[in-house]
């Protein structure tokens, strides 16, 4: 799937996103990542929904945002509510599901100015 956002210097869109990966200005990732519109972590440890642990959603509390959109892979699959305990308590609101469709929200709740971070788990289809 291709995305055309109106990108801003400075600005990380999601620009394209497919099974295996997902693309940021252009760039191709074939690795799991958390975005906000003005930051990009490309080295988030998470490369299955199974692996998903609070650690790894701890430092989603730092990015002062309304909403996280939590990307499950090929497939929506929902967390346990204790994984989540940490941004619910800090009323962050969290919207789980596919990375495909995480993608899909990212493009246009940024476009309307948002404050939203994406933590997407890109999952490689199996063969």
């Amino acid at each position: 799937m291709k995305l055309h956002p109106k990108i801003t210097v400075g600005q990380y869109a999601i620009t394209g996103q497919g099974p295996g990966y997902v693309s940021v200005n252009g760039r191709r990732l074939e690795h799991s990542l958390i975005i906000t519109p003005l930051q990009l972590d490309d080295t988030w440890p998470v490369a299955r929904p199974e692996d998903l642990q609070t650690e790894h959603l701890l430092p989603l509390l730092d990015f002062q945002c309304d909403v996280v959109l939590l990307g499950t892979g090929l497939r929506q699959r929902f967390p346990s509510p204790a994984l989540l305990r940490p941004l619910i308590e800090a009323r962050i609101g969290v919207e789980v599901m596919d990375t495909a469709a995480a993608c899909r929200t990212y493009h246009i709740l940024t476009s309307e100015g948002r404050a939203v971070v994406a933590a997407l788990i890109v999952e490689k289809p199996t063969p």
